[in-house]
């Protein structure tokens, strides 16, 4: 294996490592963070004065401690009305190693108040910060973050050695791509009072990894994505781009293969149709689709593609849409603005026409339209001397309506394709054998992408994702229907019912939302209040239902119960009519951000 040349230009002890334990102390007036991890190199500790959030670098206490504990890393800070919370991590899980560097999850997070202040705020305040306070607990149960205490998880493979070999000495926040930093607004304080060693880059997404044996040696594959912070957010309230042409759930995959001394890396890209649009949750299974008309549409195309051309090179498009309905009128309308942009290959392949019925071999009709770009484009390719041998000229970028479900099974159909070409060049296969001969290997791959698809789309709608069964079994089975309809309905009461708060909480902790105290209160609402007539309207819906169920029986016998059946039913139609024409009102909503 080359897990340890791959990127060691620099011997190990010149590599900069953070803080990998630490000690959580807590005394009456502040938070004191130790480091007991003997091998790092700057500030050891620092405290936080619980009263104003004030970080004092290396800082020490005499007296003994109210409470100690173990904690593996600091997330960083947020300032709210009443103070400063600090956010770590309390536990973690080992998920296995990037070029020889452990790699962790975050299992636990945990926010510390230092909000002595709150005392003295007003009512109205007061509010305010217990549902400031309500977002945070929703941020401490956030999906899939990573990370490593000795290696940059941003950059992929191309990039890190694309760089000057000096970057390693760098503190791991300096050598990392913000657009992947989750945590990135957070670290503010602790950046600017030079606590490097304390300062963890956390990567959303999926880090999936798996060992095997081919030909009697060792190989392994590991799947790495990266979830842009730009436009982070929920699958209904972030959706298409904004005017600076970052896209919703705009995710970057890396398939990396280590065998026989070689180093192979494979990127995709997803992310939201590049157009202004929305869908906003009614209460209606499948909310309307509604296409923003801007003047500035244009540009944000434009922002978007050169971007990615610039970061990727050669770039081709794969829109996965049906071309019916409102999914008909956005792809149209997105095959319109890419007829502006000419130095961009664009294909429009509707997946559901093609690929429904469980016939998945289908697929290779795409794969023929776009096979000479995908191969021009070539993967990365380093021998066990870190000698680059090839490079990747450019990018597939896939997309459906959400970038998770169609996408995913696109995306692992051309990785299975770049792995079989890595493989045959590195004299692991035949020309004539592929990774599906071998139904041990063929099946780790399959895994690999059906639990790196659930990953991301647990982070943007809630639950797995659907059309598992299409990675895993090339066919969708009885099982598979099922599973898919629960998380379709799942998604759907998330959606309506949930996603606002989570919305506020991303907006929150992004640093696209800032508190500022003695600002108007941004849950001082006018007009309809969300869940405020919903628990009678639910209560006169099902009991006009019930009790007009119960009268219908009793129809016959006088003109009374006729009466009260009329009126039971006029009153159940009466609340449907006000649900449904206030559908809007009755959903979970931001508060904090527009959708711009």
């Amino acid at each position: 294996m080359n897990e340890n040349q791959v990127i060691m230009a620099a011997k190990q002890e010149e590599r900069f490592k953070l803080c990998d334990q630490m000690e959580l102390q807590e005394f009456p007036d502040k938070y004191l963070i130790r480091s007991v991890d003997n091998s790092s190199q700057q500030q050891q500790t620092f405290s936080v004065d619980r009263s104003d959030g004030i970080i004092q670098p290396g800082d020490t206490c005499d007296a003994n401690p109210t409470k100690v504990s173990t904690i593996y890393g600091v997330v960083g800070t947020i300032r709210l009305l009443a103070g400063t919370y600090l956010l770590v991590i309390t536990s973690r899980k080992e998920v296995g190693t990037y070029l020889g560097f452990t790699i962790f999850r975050v299992m636990s997070m945990k926010f510390m108040a230092c909000n002595g202040s709150l005392s003295y705020s007003s009512y109205q305040e007061k509010k305010d910060e217990a549902y400031f306070m309500s977002l945070l607990r929703t941020v401490e149960s956030t999906p899939g973050l990573y990370y490593s205490y000795e290696t940059d998880l941003t950059l992929n493979l191309q990039r890190t050695f694309k760089l000057a070999k000096e970057r390693i000495r760098k503190p791991l926040w300096k050598q990392a791509d913000p657009r992947f930093v989750w945590n990135r607004s957070l670290l503010e304080d602790l950046i600017e009072c030079k606590l490097d060693t304390f300062v963890i880059p956390l990567v959303q997404g999926s880090f999936q990894t798996s060992q095997f044996t081919l030909k009697d040696s060792p190989a392994r594959i590991t799947l790495i994505s990266r979830r842009c912070t730009r436009r982070l957010g929920t699958r209904m309230w972030r959706r298409g781009a904004n005017f600076e042409g970052d896209t919703a759930n705009f995710i970057e995959t890396e398939q990396l293969l280590e065998f026989g001394g070689f180093t192979a890396s494979i990127l995709q890209v997803r992310g939201s149709i590049p157009l202004l649009w929305e869908q906003i949750v009614d209460l209606s299974y499948k909310p309307r689709i509604k296409i923003i008309s801007h003047e500035e549409t244009p540009k944000a195309v434009e922002r978007h593609f050169n971007d990615l051309k610039q970061r990727y090179g050669d770039v081709v498009v794969l829109d996965l849409t049906d071309k019916r309905g409102d999914e008909g009128q956005l792809s149209a309308a997105f095959a319109s603005e890419m007829q502006k942009l000419p130095h961009i290959r664009y294909v429009s392949f509707d997946f559901h026409h093609h690929c429904g019925n469980s016939n998945l071999d289908n697929i290779e009709l795409l794969y023929d339209q776009i096979s000479e770009d995908i191969e021009k484009q070539g993967y990365f390719l380093v021998d066990s001397e870190g000698q680059i041998i090839a490079e990747q000229k450019g990018v597939a970028r896939a997309n459906c309506i959400d970038c998770l479900d169609r996408t995913n099974v696109t995306q692992s159909f051309l990785a299975r394709k770049s792995l079989n070409s890595q493989l045959h060049r590195m004299g692991a296969l035949s020309s004539s054998e592929c990774i599906s001969t071998s139904d041990e290997i063929y099946e780790m791959f399959k895994i690999l992408w059906v639990e790196q698809g659930d990953e991301i789309s647990l982070e943007y709608c809630g639950t797995n994702a659907l059309k598992r069964d299409l990675v895993r079994f090339g066919k969708q089975t009885l099982v598979g229907l099922i599973k898919d309809g629960m998380s379709a309905l799942s998604r759907y009461y998330l959606n309506n019912f949930h996603d606002g708060i989570k919305q506020d909480a991303m907006d929150l902790i992004s640093g696209r939302y800032t508190v500022v105290k003695n600002s108007p209160s941004p849950f001082q609402l006018n007009g309809f209040e969300s869940f405020s007539y919903l628990p009678v309207a639910s209560a006169l819906l099902i009991g006009g239902i019930t009790v007009t169920s119960l009268t219908f029986n009793q129809v016959g016998r006088n003109v009374q119960h006729c009466v009260t059946t009329i009126i039971w039913a006029g009153l159940a139609a009466g609340a449907t009519a006000v649900v449904k024409a206030n559908g809007r009102q009755f959903c979970s909503r931001p508060r904090l951000c527009g959708l711009l």
